[in-house]
């Protein structure tokens, strides 16, 4: 593989803004590769996975490069040889190149295998706490979310089927496989970008984890209910519930930032669908109007994002220990406040992506010993490992709430 310098260099500057300026890693890429219309999709890919790539491995990478934080110029040129090395790259003699120890990289990484946190390229305290909430678990997970994750569509049954859109990516010459245990899923064979095609403008699809959508499989939201999606964000899940609402009811997508409801709005219309509500929390009034309103409730709770590592990578260097309790005092909160717009009767999903218990089963646990959870039982439970999967971290419990 010869490098070429527009893309390497692309590289370096995307990696500076990611470590140096704290930029979110999709962004930065999503404005990276709009730089030059000349690119091809092999050029884009070229930039977006090795960027990805050095992000996941940063910590294993510095160490391998004798760099620290905060990394200059020459130090990302150190990291980007460290990269190319060991994926087997010539790397060429141009002048950034000068003061690499290529010789020494193969070594150092045979060494800095036998630890974990450096195997794994991981912070200290998130080994710890990993090895601390899964035990020996904990080496299968990690490694697990360091590989690199597939992209899986969910197919928009009010416009098409599962078998029919599989055949007009094909004819675009992207090949998808189906997959079993997830109704409404295609998982692509090979990354591609899917959202120049007509199938996704015509909103037939949405790119969203097979695991993601097994959240609103479990809800089972049915057409005619009232049901709320607490913490909607952009909508992924909102929208797999209104399609299988087949558009009829009410879905009321609730959250504090206004924008993310706004982006859900553009992309209902993307998808013709007409049965969601936006509701923005900007007071407690707004909860209190619904209690004991809606069939179904989901709380899909803000957490660590542990479980989404293998599509944000950066995220682990973005986490910290203290967000970690703060974290755990929110989705206590949640539970307590927004199960109350459960009616008699009716059914509550708490899911997260995450895979440490302190997030999931022991929030449940906790939550159904205090008042505000006596009404509730669970009723079903289900952890997602990415070991097993093969896809995104996830848990997702059912609760019942008493007639």
């Amino acid at each position: 593989m010869k490098l070429h310098r527009n893309l390497v260099f692309a590289t370096i500057d995307s990696l500076h803004l990611i470590f140096n300026e704290n930029k979110q890693a999709d962004k930065v890429l999503k404005n990276t590769l709009k730089r030059d219309k000349r690119w091809g999709a092999r050029d884009r890919a070229f930039i977006a996975e090795t960027t990805y790539d050095i992000v996941r491995w940063k910590r294993l990478y510095a160490e391998i490069a004798e760099v620290r934080e905060p990394f200059d110029r020459s130090n990302l040129f150190r990291l980007f040889t460290v990269w190319a090395t060991l994926n087997g790259i010539a790397i060429p003699d141009w002048k950034q190149f000068e003061d690499t120890p290529t010789r020494r990289i193969k070594g150092r990484f045979d060494e800095l295998l036998k630890t974990r946190k450096m195997r794994e390229s991981i912070p200290d305290w998130l080994d710890e706490l990993g090895e601390k909430e899964l035990g020996k678990k904990w080496d299968k997970e990690i490694a697990a979310l360091n590989k690199q994750a597939d992209v899986v569509l969910r197919v928009n049954t009010l416009k098409t089927t599962v078998e029919a859109l599989k055949n007009e990516l094909a004819d675009l010459e992207i090949e998808t496989e189906i997959l079993k245990e997830y109704p409404h899923a295609l998982k692509l064979k090979e990354r591609a970008n899917v959202f120049t095609t007509d199938a996704f403008k015509n909103g037939l699809f949405e790119v969203q984890d097979a695991s993601s959508q097994k959240v609103a499989e479990i809800l089972d939201p049915q057409p005619g209910q009232r049901v709320i999606d607490a913490c909607a964000g952009a909508g992924g899940k909102s929208l797999h519930i209104a399609t299988m609402m087949e558009n009829k009811g009410q879905l009321i997508a609730m959250d504090i930032y206004e924008n993310k409801l706004n982006e859900l709005k553009r992309r209902a219309r993307r998808n013709d669908i007409f049965n969601i509500e936006t509701r923005v929390i900007d007071s407690t009034k707004v909860i209190k109007k619904l209690i004991e309103k809606a069939d179904k409730v989901l709380i899909d709770a803000p957490c660590s994002g542990l479980g989404v590592l293998r599509r944000n990578p950066d995220a682990k260097w973005k986490l910290q220990p203290e967000f970690m309790d703060k974290i755990r005092d929110t989705q206590k909160e949640l539970l307590d406040s927004y199960s109350r717009m459960v009616k008699p009767g009716g059914q509550l999903v708490y899911a997260t992506c995450s895979i440490l218990p302190s997030e999931n089963e022991l929030q449940v646990k906790a939550f159904l010993k205090r008042d505000e959870g006596k009404d509730f039982t669970l009723f079903r439970e289900e952890k997602i490992m990415p070991s097993k999967s093969g896809f995104d971290g996830f848990y997702i419990s059912l609760l019942q709430r008493k007639e």
